[in-house]
């Protein structure tokens, strides 16, 4: 499997700093290609965000460089890559709830990390960020850690209700506001001739699911150059709509 890459992020039009942090790397391996993104959005409300979405981006990238190649000598496994990212969760924890009581401050951050391989993904989902699959439709892989979410899910709320809900960016969980963070871990088949978008909450909350799809599904998205146009152009819309929150968005397309 080969991709392309790409990945753009704006501070928005109302916050003074970019809490969003990403990342996006490609390796040739001894199994082929292989691309990690990930994206982690520092969470508004709390003090320096963009610390915690940061470490947590960094601690990911040395994971990439440093501990994958050891893994991949005895072959990538499902639970393996579940032991590692996990671990990595549980550490840079503790380590932003402990720099968060010297400072006397309350910070955290949302994460969503993809890992594909020549045929297979790895997901770790924690909060409102996303992934999607898009090929003929678009598909929502991962699902948000959010009341408004679970309310929905339990019957509480109409999907209208849920998407227009005040509390709508309310977490259940976040890397270092709390003490017991569990992941949402996803596994499957990578599609070719796909794109795999991972975005924090505000590059979608005024974007249609049917505008994401016309201007990022595979037909569109046919090399590095369109992708970071249409990433920019949907950005800007996203900002001309009012979006009051950063705005990160990063695309992996397979071919």
């Amino acid at each position: 499997m080969n991709f392309l890459v790409s990945a753009s992020t704006d501070k928005g039009i109302k916050k003074n700093t970019n809490q969003d942090s990403l990342a996006i790397k490609v390796a040739e391996t001894t199994i082929g290609k292989i691309t990690l993104a990930l994206v982690c959005d520092g969470m508004g409300g709390l003090q320096q965000g963009e610390v915690a979405s940061a470490n947590l981006t960094l601690a990911f990238s040395n994971w990439f460089d440093n501990d994958l190649p050891q893994l991949l000598q005895h072959g990538i496994e499902d639970y393996k890559i579940y032991q590692e990212w996990n671990q990595i969760i549980q550490t840079e924890n503790k380590k932003i709830l402990l720099y968060g009581r010297q400072q006397g401050i309350n910070l955290g951050t949302t994460i969503v990390a993809a890992l594909f391989t020549n045929n297979r993904y790895y997901i770790l989902n924690i909060g409102d960020s996303r992934v999607y699959e898009i090929k003929d439709s678009i598909r929502l892989l991962t699902q948000d850690q959010t009341v408004v979410e679970n309310e929905f899910r339990k019957g509480l709320l109409t999907r209208e209700q849920a998407d227009n809900d005040s509390r709508r960016s309310v977490l259940l969980q976040c890397v270092g506001a709390i003490q017991n963070v569990v992941p949402e871990m996803l596994y499957g088949n990578i599609q070719k001739d796909a794109v795999y978008m991972l975005c924090s909450d505000g590059f979608r909350h005024v974007i249609s699911t049917q505008e994401l799809y016309e201007h990022l599904n595979p037909n569109v998205l046919i090399s590095k150059e369109v992708m970071k146009q249409q990433s920019e152009l949907l950005i800007e819309l996203n900002k001309s709509r009012m979006e009051q929150d950063n705005i990160t968005v990063s695309l992996i397309r397979t071919f």
